[in-house]
């Protein structure tokens, strides 16, 4: 008889990397698009050569739920 292993010992410890167009296309699915303000940040991100973190505390800044809160 086979045994089953738990899915979590089967997947792998590491994840992947999506690009901007795939991401544009997963949400588009769910009817989420970027804005042009969104996008500009984004070249800008790049064109500054930012780290995922720095990315990270820029788009909390300027987008998050605490930002909005305090409007």
């Amino acid at each position: 008889m086979k045994t089953l292993t738990p899915k979590s010992e089967n997947r792998s410890t590491k994840g992947y990397t999506i690009g901007r167009q795939g991401f544009a296309k997963i949400s588009a699915i769910e009817g989420i698009q970027i804005t042009e303000a969104m996008e500009a940040d984004f070249q800008e991100f790049e064109r500054r050569g930012l780290s995922a973190g720095e990315r990270r505390n820029r788009i909390s800044k300027k987008y998050g739920k605490l930002r909005q809160l305090a409007r």
